[in-house]
């Protein structure tokens, strides 16, 4: 197994920083385009997509600014996954910028899931 290595990704919504904040930290906002479905006890969210399904734990977060998560299975554990918000160009728009993990073969493939997610999450405010 290679070791893990970190990437980054932006990616311009046009929402308020509070509405995207909902988005990126809530059951409800991650179950609308992150996983088809997420429960969260205490600190400790469960993603459920359709043929797997991994917990993490909020380990941090700020509103309307950012959250980092904690990976708790056994191939990424001690590895986070973090989502921040900050102003964009466009006044209407803020951007969503992403740090998350892979190995290094398979580094493309995960940004491109993490591309088709927020594609997903720019649908809901382009309606």
């Amino acid at each position: 197994m290679d070791s893990l290595e970190q990437f980054s990704l932006e990616f311009g919504v046009r929402a308020t920083p509070k509405l995207l904040f909902t988005m990126i930290s809530t059951p409800e906002g991650l179950s609308r385009w992150f996983a088809n479905n997420v429960i969260v006890e205490d600190d400790i969210f469960l993603f459920i997509w359709e043929d797997s399904e991994q917990k993490a734990r909020l380990v941090q977060s700020k509103d309307n600014e950012f959250v980092k998560y904690e990976w708790l299975d056994d191939f990424h554990k001690g590895y986070f996954f973090e989502m921040h918000i900050h102003a964009g160009e466009m006044a209407s728009e803020v951007v969503l910028g992403i740090a998350d993990y892979a190995e290094k073969a398979e580094k493309d493939l995960y940004q491109r899931l993490w591309a088709t997610q927020v594609k997903q999450l720019q649908r809901l405010f382009n309606t």
